[in-house]
């Protein structure tokens, strides 16, 4: 059933407890919202079919607690993941602020050197921001990663979060393996896609 599927992709949600990580993997795969999600306990895990420029690719994406006393999960989490969303909360400095200690944490758990990251700062709905969006593009920039805000609430850029993180997965060789061999992979004009899809939200580091 699965035969025009491209490959399957392992995709993490990573940051602090309450950023909204949630929130964003609900928004994306069921496209409902709950203001009164509850923490996660342990790991939530959704699949959920993409398609890229024609390609189509099954994403397993895995959604893990933010607080300390279920990080004995991290190794098996983080092993032989192809992408990651970094989330922090623009209303909160103390989340981006930790942000350095979970790319530390994914430098030490993760199998691929070539794992594509995502920086997501959520909560854009809201009116006292803590973060500025240049600050998040910085920091993005400096640490390689692909940048947008975003608003799980309000559905801004949620979509594109992670259709850009997968399109980078797949114009990513060695990262991921086709699971119908021989199948050629066709991506359209870059800047074109970007645009239609985006609206001028993502950045490219």
């Amino acid at each position: 059933m699965d035969e025009d599927v491209l490959t399957t992709l392992k995709l993490l949600i990573i940051g602090e407890s309450g950023v909204g990580k949630s929130s964003l993997l609900l928004r994306f795969t069921e496209d409902t919202f709950d203001p009164d999600q509850s923490a996660t306990i342990g790991v939530d895990f959704k699949v959920k079919t993409l398609s890229i420029d024609g390609n189509k690719a099954k994403l397993a994406i895995w959604d893990t607690a933010g607080q300390e006393r279920f990080r004995t999960l991290t190794p098996s989490y983080y092993r032989g993941a192809q992408g990651v969303i970094l989330v922090y909360d623009v209303t909160k400095r103390d989340t981006f602020t930790k942000l350095e200690n979970w790319l530390n944490e994914l430098e030490t758990y993760t199998t691929r050197n070539d794992i594509v990251k995502m920086l997501v700062g959520n909560k854009i709905d809201k009116d006292d921001h803590e973060v500025d969006r240049n600050e998040g593009l910085k920091f993005a920039r400096k640490h390689s990663m692909l940048f947008i805000e975003a608003s799980a609430k309000t559905k801004d850029g949620v979509q594109c979060a992670f259709e850009e993180l997968v399109e980078k997965i797949l114009q990513t060789p060695g990262l991921w393996e086709s699971e119908s061999q021989g199948q050629k992979v066709h991506f359209g004009d870059q800047a074109q896609v970007r645009g239609s899809s985006c609206g001028g939200y993502c950045s490219i580091s």
